[in-house]
């Protein structure tokens, strides 16, 4: 683990990735999603037990269903992005814990209050969301990841009776220049940081 990725590695990871919100009209095949699920599902979460879930909707009738649901800033560009991924968690992820985390057979029970369980699914959720956007992007994929939506709608259509809840949609695909913004700035090193 000791390589150093290539400058142009970086560049496509970090530098020169951008928010995407227009797309060509190439599909993302079915093999290449289940791909991105299998690099982006590595990714470190706490006691490995992985809250993330991902809806991915690549048909017009899928797509139609969360269009209600996205602001309308969001929803021309969504519904024309060959995907738009809900990402999710789920609060029963503990579940899971004997096959996940089997050497700490009590690690179910760390979660049994719903308000850890929910702080843990949400924050682990979240790093397994950005785990699936560098995915992408390794992979040769635009992302145009967006929180203008009504996530209560949202888990209505979708996740209605189960433990699943939303997070935030990232529509995926071949991205085009159109109505790309300029590179917007970031904060600099001692704006955002601390070296103690």
């Amino acid at each position: 683990m000791s390589q150093r990725f290539a400058e142009a590695e970086l560049d496509q990871l970090f530098r020169t990735a951008r928010t995407r919100n227009s797309w060509r009209s190439e599909p993302v095949p079915e093999a290449l999603i289940h791909e991105l699920y299998e690099l982006a599902k590595w990714g470190p979460t706490s006691a490995n037990l992985s809250p993330g879930r991902f809806v991915f909707l690549t048909t017009e009738g899928a797509k139609n269903r969360i269009a209600p649901f996205l602001s309308n800033a969001n929803r021309a560009k969504s519904l024309a992005a060959p995907v738009i991924a809900i990402v999710a968690y789920d609060l029963a992820f503990a579940q899971h814990a004997p096959r996940l985390f089997p050497h700490a057979p009590g690690v179910k029970d760390w979660f049994g209050d719903p308000a850890v369980a929910q702080e843990t699914a949400f924050r682990n959720g979240s790093l397994q969301g950005a785990y699936l956007i560098m995915a992408a992007r390794s992979l040769g994929l635009d992302c145009g990841p967006m929180s203008g939506f009504d996530a209560k709608g949202v888990d209505a259509e979708f996740f209605a009776g189960t433990t699943w809840r939303s997070n935030f949609v990232c529509n995926l695909g071949y991205g085009s220049d159109e109505n790309l913004f300029e590179r917007l700035p970031r904060l600099a090193f001692e704006e955002a940081c601390q070296l103690l």
